[in-house]
């Protein structure tokens, strides 16, 4: 029996990468799997590779549009019968040095990173509340802790969800709604694997375990923070670096 045995789970930002990794391995600990991303073609055919793990529903959602994730949230409860875990992991980069920074790129990357998160655990919050049950884990980063050369925008909006964790943490256990984040350092997602060599090699220098993290390893993180055997952790974030931060 998986840790996360008939559980239904929200996971944003699920056609690739960490979402990916964190579907399949919710789907393989048991649970029933909403998997959410921007790409109609994207979540459809990750829905199918998934299927062979467990029960998992595509939705095509821009979590920047309230109005679609309440649509979203009550065709997964029609679906499934409950919510009981969300995991915003859906987020964007619009890198550049603050001073050469658009309005549009900073508005961007807060309305996705940030806004969109508010926009997610507002759609489901009522339904767990119902409940008396739920388990809410975010994607921070490693950049709001430290910063990241060129990445204000998005440090800012990883800062910003840990200290939103901390309150709706303290706001929303005496319903039995845990809320936690998972701060990840140099994952060796797609994305990431685009970055300069140059760069990955300097970064990996400062890597305690000299090696880059594999998205697998956040997912179970996630695992963790949505299971029973974390019951007792709440409004913290956990890192997921190597060692680094």
């Amino acid at each position: 029996m998986g840790r996360l045995e008939n559980r239904v789970a929200i996971i944003t930002g699920a056609a690739a990468g960490i979402g990916y990794a964190t579907a399949k391995k919710f789907l393989e600990e048991g649970a029933g799997v909403a998997i959410c991303d921007v790409s109609e073609e994207a979540v459809q055919k990750a829905a199918q590779e998934l299927s062979q793990y467990g029960k998992v529903k595509g939705f095509k959602v821009d979590i920047t549009d309230r109005a679609a994730l309440d649509e979203m949230a009550a065709a997964v409860k029609a679906e499934f019968g409950r919510i009981d875990i969300l995991i915003n992991n859906a987020g964007i980069v619009m890198d550049a040095q603050f001073y050469k920074m658009t309005e549009v790129q900073f508005d961007k990357v807060i309305d996705v990173n940030l806004k969109g998160t508010y926009n997610c655990c507002q759609a489901v919050i009522p339904t767990m509340m119902e409940q008396n049950y739920g388990r809410i884990v975010s994607a921070a980063s490693v950049s709001g802790f430290n910063g990241a050369f060129g990445q204000s925008n998005y440090a800012a909006s990883k800062a910003a969800i840990m200290g939103m964790t901390r309150c709706m943490g303290r706001e929303l256990g005496k319903y039995g709604i845990t809320v936690n984040a998972v701060a990840p350092g140099s994952i060796m997602t797609a994305m990431f694997a685009g970055v300069p060599e140059e760069i990955k090699q300097k970064k990996l220098k400062d890597i305690p375990v000299r090696r880059f993290g594999d998205p697998s390893e956040v997912a179970n993180v996630y695992a963790f923070l949505a299971s029973e055997e974390a019951s007792y952790v709440n409004g913290t974030t956990l890192v997921v670096d190597g060692g680094k931060n």
